[in-house]
């Protein structure tokens, strides 16, 4: 199966994908939040052209794995988006997926400016990779 990675943000929202065989996440790009329609569009298009079968969206949880405030809105993101799509999606744990983006895109040596603009989509694809791995764990 591939899946779509979603890291969502109040500003923008990163996607990353993964193979066929759920072993290799490649960060993929990064949308403007500001309108959830436009949002739903290009992540649509996005389905459509990487033939995407699943979906994992991050949720944000506080560091004592309790929801934190923005869990309702990407919880209400998460709802348009299965009714648009009709695709399984899963809500998964999104705790340090930023600070292991910052590391990642450390190690890549991307410039300030590259790694601004691609950071969203590096934690997008540290989601779906924690995904992966605790799916394997199992």
């Amino acid at each position: 199966m591939r899946y779509l990675g979603i890291d969502h943000g109040q500003k923008r929202t990163g996607l990353a994908v993964s193979d066929a065989s759920e072993t290799l996440v490649s960060p993929h790009s990064v949308i403007a939040t500001a309108s959830p329609q436009e949002l739903l569009r290009q992540i649509l298009l996005v389905l459509d052209t990487e033939e995407i079968d699943a979906i994992v969206v991050g949720l944000p949880m506080n560091m004592d794995g309790i929801e934190g405030p923005r869990a309702k809105e990407v919880r209400q993101f998460v709802s348009m988006l299965q009714q648009k799509t009709g695709k399984p999606i899963e809500l998964y744990d999104e705790r340090l997926s930023s600070f292991e983006a910052d590391h990642l895109a450390v190690d890549l040596e991307l410039t300030r400016k590259r790694k601004k603009k691609r950071l969203d989509a590096i934690a997008a694809a540290a989601i779906l990779r924690s995904f992966f791995d605790q799916k394997n764990r199992q």
